[in-house]
């Protein structure tokens, strides 16, 4: 799988997975430790999130531009070993206040170190390569998280204060493990001097692109819809047993290690990457559509539905990621892919603010017609992505000369103009 990628993407891939364990760890243990050992109350985590929430979506473009002027490896590092610092501080938090600076702070630079993360996947990855990149590391991501997860079993069977102290500071190191592998033996991507790059707005003016990141966001929202919103309904609207929302989420952990790269193809260029987001908002409303089907279902056939639509759900899942990916690359002008990179993160976050609110009031609570809704929403994002990035300057045109995999992928299209 990474055979033919160059050496410092393949020691990038070994930093991802030192990272996302940790992240993994975190994952599983966090909200209890802010609750049982902090002495938080769940509203005050809430709150904290919330802030942290709009922190970080504020940040993210500016410190895409951070990225750009410092470097990427520079300000990846930085960020992380910031990460780690706020890790470990956490450990020492006892009240709202001190969390909820400690949460913006740890926002900032997550913001940071995504965008910085996505200019150096850009730097040193060839241009057909970054998507397989992005791919290979999402998949290393799942498996990251899902050991760390596995391992935190462990902490949260003892359920001490000093156990769970013991599982943020390793989370911390592994911060640090990162940083290292990233400093230490990967070649520096060159950073692009205010005089000489795009202005640090750029990204913010370019209206077809912020029309795309809006729109990949409401799609984003398939986060939620399989973390929160199908988990409630399996457990308040159905009579399929409780133990199905595990295998639910298994099956979305294991189709995106063994198919995210396969879904990837063809999403490298931007025609492609425009029908995978579109798409993406068909097989979304699809397993909407099949939720709503087990409104009025029941025994085994329910058990089936659900199934079939966390399938539809996960096609749908890896679609919208491969496409997003595809364009914030693309769409991207020299010497800005920091920017673009947080500018497209921000619309994940957007989604991530929203989504379980709208998916908890309309689709759970109001059943099978808020799941139809919901449907519409998908579709309507879906459908409305690839007009909004054909109107972008750096859209191919007719006479423009494109590479053997852009004109397989064009010449595709206009012979399957339905797909």
């Amino acid at each position: 799988m990474t055979a033919s990628l160059p050496p410092a993407v393949r020691r990038l891939i070994g930093a991802t997975l030192v990272n996302t364990f940790g992240n993994g760890v975190y994952a599983a243990v966090g909200a209890l430790y802010l609750t049982r050992a902090a002495g938080l109350s769940v509203g005050h985590v809430g709150v904290g999130l919330t802030v942290a929430g709009l922190v970080g979506l504020v940040a993210s473009t500016p410190l895409g531009v951070v990225a750009d002027r410092l470097g990427p490896n520079r300000a990846y590092v930085g960020f992380l070993l910031l990460q780690a610092i706020t890790m470990s501080a956490l450990t020492q938090v006892r009240s709202f206040l001190p969390y909820v600076v400690v949460a913006g702070i740890t926002a900032i630079a997550d913001s940071g170190q995504r965008g910085a993360k996505g200019a150096l996947i850009a730097g040193l990855s060839p241009s057909d390569q970054r998507v397989r990149t992005r791919a290979i590391l999402r998949v290393t991501t799942n498996i990251g998280m899902g050991a760390g997860m596995a391992v935190a079993g462990v902490v949260l069977a003892v359920d001490r204060r000093e156990v769970y102290v013991a599982a943020l500071l390793a989370n911390a190191a592994t911060y640090v493990i990162t940083a290292a592998l990233v400093r230490f033996g990967m070649p520096k991507v060159e950073k692009v001097p205010s005089a000489t790059g795009p202005s640090g707005l750029t990204a913010l003016k370019d209206r077809p692109f912020l029309a795309f990141v809006a729109l990949d966001g409401v799609l984003s929202m398939h986060n939620a819809m399989a973390q929160i919103a199908i988990p409630l309904w399996v457990a308040t609207a159905t009579d399929a047993p409780r133990w199905l929302i595990s295998v639910l989420l298994v099956i979305n952990s294991v189709a995106v290690i063994l198919l995210q790269l396969r879904v990837a193809r063809g999403t490298e260029h931007l025609p492609g990457a425009a029908r995978a987001g579109r798409r993406a908002g068909v097989l979304l409303a699809g397993a909407c559509i099949v939720l709503a089907l087990t409104d009025v279902t029941s025994g085994a056939v329910t058990v089936g539905l659900l199934i079939v639509a966390a399938l539809v759900h996960v096609l749908g899942e890896m679609l919208q990621s491969a496409g997003g990916w595809g364009i914030s690359f693309e769409l991207a002008p020299p010497g800005a892919q920091g920017q673009y990179q947080g500018a497209y993160a921000m619309g994940h976050q957007v989604g991530d603010l929203i989504a379980p609110f709208i998916l908890t009031t309309i689709a759970v609570t109001w059943g099978w017609p808020g799941w139809l809704l919901t449907a519409t929403i998908f579709l309507f994002a879906g459908t409305l992505l690839p007009l909004a990035v054909r109107k972008h300057p750096h859209w191919p045109t007719p006479t423009e000369p494109l590479d053997p995999i852009h004109l397989t992928a064009t010449t595709s299209a206009s012979a399957n103009p339905t797909r």
